[in-house]
């Protein structure tokens, strides 16, 4: 297998602050589970696709049947993707599993199950479709963004304000809160609109510090 530029990015210091920035120490933590996962024969492109397929899953049961306490499973799924995302990069990285399919695999399969995950709040009040809609292809333009720097001679960006970890405590905070509140207000309509405009704002900073 060839390799390829790292799944994984390297710490930004001029970009602005995202959950992202905590992600070395994260995987300090998952260090010696990684071990044993690459001791047992798990790839990282294994993990890759299982973690899509559970966020497919998770999006389609939301969809077909978006009862408030079936949410609750969206924030713990958020936080184990976050782990298994970080699982995935350093199988790749510290155990010589890098590839040109990995690569593709982790960008890809990264905006599938986010759009999954997202869109089922297209059918909860008082969020309305279009918002939603907005945010999920924001969201990929956002990675296409991010995705485009090493095309352009640079790294790969991860700049906020709305980055993908970030992406994931938030919508995992309102899963959280619908699920055990039952629904939600009235006022919190929007809080899509706002993300639109922090997703374009990420956009903006992805190519400004890809062409410096």
């Amino acid at each position: 297998m060839g390799p390829i530029v790292s799944v994984a990015g390297p710490s930004l210091p001029n970009a602005p602050l995202t959950l992202y920035a905590l992600k070395p120490r994260f995987q300090a933590l998952l260090r010696p589970g990684v071990a044993a996962l690459a001791g047992a024969g798990i790839t990282a492109n294994q993990v890759t696709v299982a973690t899509c397929v559970v966020s497919v899953a998770l999006g389609a049961t939301l969809a077909y049947a978006p009862r408030p306490g079936l949410f609750l499973l969206l924030p713990a799924w958020m936080l184990l993707r976050m782990a298994l995302n970080a699982v995935d990069g350093m199988l790749a990285r510290e155990f010589g599993q890098q590839s040109r399919l990995g690569g593709y695999l982790n960008e890809l399969t990264d905006v599938i199950a986010d759009s999954a995950l997202f869109l089922p709040f297209a059918l909860v009040a008082p969020f309305g479709p279009g918002w939603v809609v907005g945010v999920v292809l924001l969201a990929i333009l956002s990675e296409y963004a991010g995705a485009l720097g090493p095309i352009m001679g640079g790294a790969r960006r991860y700049d906020g304000p709305l980055g993908k970890s970030d992406r994931a405590f938030v919508f995992g905070a309102l899963g959280l809160w619908l699920g055990l509140a039952g629904s939600l207000p009235a006022w919190i309509a929007w809080l899509m609109p706002v993300f639109c405009l922090l997703l374009a704002w990420t956009i903006v900073n992805r190519v400004r510090a890809g062409l410096r």
